[in-house]
């Protein structure tokens, strides 16, 4: 009995030991938008929603990084100490009035997208507040000049709007932002490639999902919170999560039995513990069909499609699925498709 009881706590032990390796060697990210506004359902999330998500953070010694400090600690460090990410689309005017007292109250940091297009308008920050937001140590990151659908303009419209974003941050704030947030989340490879040319750490996009190591850095995942999303429990179960390492992804435009409708993207990664028949597949506004195939040594092979013809710009694919010690894996991909008009 004493052999039995000490091998059970042995095992404990080393299941813990993986969870925590695991988690300090990933960053949840979060994406908000507005805070207290509830004009804007979609967008907003509630104060008591917000604080709720900085206590938890605070009693479970989470340290909170902006964006660029969390790419440098993942390029530098393979363990560290429990960490996130939070992040503000578009630097309406109710993160300064309703987030910044809180995030000083409880210590935090955070990373603020803004299109300097729109600075000092009727709801936005003007340059003023983001230069004593940044005084605080809130990191200002761009997200364009006009926050264009750049996937219906040319690379050189990019470009342009690129220059003009970073001569506003330049001139109103002494300094060019070195993270950047696409607009609508649509990105190419040859954006990616132009914001790695000119020296940005990273670039987050519109699909969901934890940061590591290996993760393409010019399109990051983040995790939405919005009110609908917003209750602790589901905060919490996001902070949680671990990244499915992909290792290879290929998304096909000829789409599923030649229909340029129905696209499908292929994953590759390791098997490793994952409980591969407990699978889970969504995409939005359509039924998941895949296939999975393990091929030598432990590689899996997922191939995910809509059951239908596509009719949204933008369509989340997302793959999630257990390991065997209970913790669940997440993966999510963007498609856009820039002949359908918002």
């Amino acid at each position: 009995m004493w052999l039995w009881t000490r091998s059970l706590t042995c095992l404990t032990l080393l299941l813990i030991a993986a969870t925590l390796t695991a988690q300090e060697s990933s960053i949840s990210t979060f994406v908000y938008h507005r805070f207290g506004d509830d004009r804007f359902p979609s967008t907003n999330i509630k104060l008591e929603q917000f604080e709720a998500h900085l206590k938890y953070l605070k009693e479970n010694d989470y340290q909170v990084v902006t964006l660029s400090e969390a790419l440098k600690r993942l390029q530098k460090r393979k363990r560290f100490p429990k960490t996130a990410v939070l992040t503000v689309d578009d630097g309406y005017l109710t993160f300064y009035q309703n987030a910044i007292p809180l995030l000083q109250q409880y210590g935090f940091t955070a990373t603020v997208f803004v299109n300097t297009e729109t600075v000092g308008g009727s709801d936005f920050m003007d340059w003023k507040q983001l230069q004593e937001v940044q005084e605080l140590g809130i990191e200002i990151g761009n997200h364009s000049h006009s926050h264009a659908y750049f996937l219906n303009t040319s690379q050189e419209e990019f470009e342009s709007d690129l220059e003009l974003s970073e001569t506003e941050f330049s001139t109103h704030l002494g300094r060019v932002p070195v993270v950047y947030a696409y607009p609508y989340g649509e990105w190419n490879p040859e954006m990616a490639a132009h914001l790695e040319a000119k020296g940005y750490l990273g670039a987050v996009a519109q699909n969901s999902g934890i940061l590591y190591k290996e993760a393409p850095q010019f399109h990051l995942p983040r995790f939405p919170m919005s009110e609908t999303y917003a209750r602790l429990e589901d905060f919490v179960s996001k902070l949680k999560t671990l990244p499915l390492r992909v290792e290879k992804y290929e998304p096909v435009s000829s789409g599923y039995m030649g229909s340029t409708e129905k696209p499908r993207v292929n994953l590759e990664f390791k098997e490793s513990n994952l409980k591969l028949e407990q699978l889970q597949c969504f995409i939005q506004g359509a039924d998941c069909q895949k296939s999975i195939q393990i091929v030598k040594d432990g590689q899996v092979k997922l191939n995910v499609r809509p059951d239908r013809d596509l009719k949204r710009r933008r369509t989340l694919f997302t793959i999630t699925v257990p390991d065997a010690d209970g913790h669940w894996h997440w993966f999510s991909y963007l498609w856009v498709i820039p002949s359908i008009e918002e």
